[in-house]
């Protein structure tokens, strides 16, 4: 709150309430991150369910919506996923005003370097594949890329020497926690019930259908239950026999000291395997590819992030006196095409949304829009149809390992 005297409006001291859970709700939500948010925030505004839960284990937006990177993008190769994304971007766009609370959503643009031929030629195919779908894009030559990040090495001499690049300018990035205060807020405001430390430990079904959920506050009973927790998305499904195609691994990010501006926009590399751009208070944040197995542990191995620092300073040598200030992991869950997968599963009134990999924050409301959609009315919403449970036997999978721009 604001002191006495102070010109400052008052600030509450707390944006949304922490209830007790009722007994019962029309939808439960599992996970309390962007996506489970941005979800019941949807599923209030767009379809006037408000009698819905929000179950998090632990504090809301503690998982991976703490722990990314903050890039918003939707330069990706196949319609399917162009649609998703295209549409969270738009969403992006006019958040702000439509949370009434600041994002810091930046459009910065995001350049995605080539150094190899092969690169050059997947990376205008690429292009191309945008434009078709209506998404900003645009091939540069090193000379270009060196207008848009001057401090970008594109010395012909060096190991893996940029070719080029592809460039998304209504790209950027926000902050993170600002995204996920302001969906908990205004799902708060129109009703919604937020239950922070409350662990889902087993789920209710009855003759094929979802009845409720076990959780270390009691049972509550549920209309709908609808899996949202990322990386441990898996484990939660297995308590209802469900097999999930997903492999968890830790990813790890960090962050310099606080810097002057110097890094203009966005840079990903897929080659050397360094992406970096640079936060509203002066810090550099620097992501890099999955650690190579399987856990749940929020932290990783030490070499990963040596090879980070080794990709950054060939990119930038400028950045060579920079200090590390902290380092951090998350847990991202992959599937076997590198794409999502939104809809229904196998026991009735049950949904999930996991398998975003390393990209669930930049799709945070254009999922929660979709899958609020596909919860409200018991079918697939048009942008995430393609993203069933069941491509994975009919083969009808959406393959986005290259434009996915991490190594999974």
């Amino acid at each position: 709150m604001a002191g006495p005297g102070s010109d400052l409006p008052d600030h509450p001291d707390y944006l949304w309430r922490n209830p007790e859970p009722r007994r019962s709700y029309d939808v439960v939500i599992v996970g309390g991150g962007g996506h489970g948010l941005a979800t019941a925030y949807y599923l209030a505004k767009n379809h006037g369910i408000t009698n819905v839960a929000v179950l998090e284990r632990g504090w809301l937006a503690g998982g991976n919506m703490a722990r990314n990177t903050t890039i918003i993008r939707s330069n990706y190769l196949w319609d399917e996923s162009a649609g998703i994304y295209e549409h969270a971007l738009k969403l992006w766009e006019g958040l702000e005003e439509d949370l009434d609370y600041p994002i810091l959503f930046s459009q910065r643009g995001v350049l995605n370097l080539a150094h190899s031929l092969q690169d050059v030629r997947d990376s205008v195919r690429r292009v191309e594949a945008n434009r078709l779908n209506g998404v900003d894009a645009q091939w540069l030559d090193p000379q270009q890329v060196k207008e848009v990040c001057p401090i970008v090495n594109t010395s012909p001499d060096v190991r893996y020497p940029v070719l080029g690049g592809t460039y998304q300018p209504r790209a950027g990035i926000a902050k993170h926690d600002y995204v996920a205060w302001g969906f908990a807020r205004a799902a708060d405001a129109l009703g919604v019930d937020l239950i922070q430390h409350c662990e889902v430990t087993g789920l209710d079904i009855t003759d094929g259908k979802i009845t409720g959920v076990q959780t270390t506050r009691g049972r509550i009973a549920a209309g709908r239950v609808a899996l949202s927790a990322a990386g441990h998305t898996s484990v939660v499904a297995a308590m209802a026999g469900i097999d999930l195609p997903l492999q968890s691994h830790p990813l790890q990010a960090l962050v310099s000291e606080l810097l002057e501006p110097v890094h203009p926009t966005v840079v990903m590399s897929n080659a050397v395997h360094v992406y970096v751009s640079q936060a509203h208070k002066g810090e550099l944040v620097m992501g890099a590819g999955i650690d190579s197995y399987n856990g749940y542990g929020q932290r990783g191995a030490f070499h990963i992030i040596e090879r980070q620092m080794s990709a950054a300073l060939e990119l930038f040598p400028a950045f060579a006196r920079a200090h590390v200030l902290r380092t951090w992991g998350g847990i991202v869950d992959v599937t076997p095409d590198a794409s999502p997968i939104v809809g229904l599963t196998p026991v009735d009134d049950l949904y999930l949304n996991c398998g975003w990999g390393t990209g669930g924050f930049k799709a945070t409301p254009g999922v929660g829009w979709c899958y609020a959609h596909t919860i409200a009315t018991g079918e697939p919403h048009p942008l995430n149809a393609p993203f069933s449970l069941d491509r994975f036997t009919t083969g009808a999978l959406v393959d986005e390992h290259g434009a996915a721009a991490v190594a999974h």
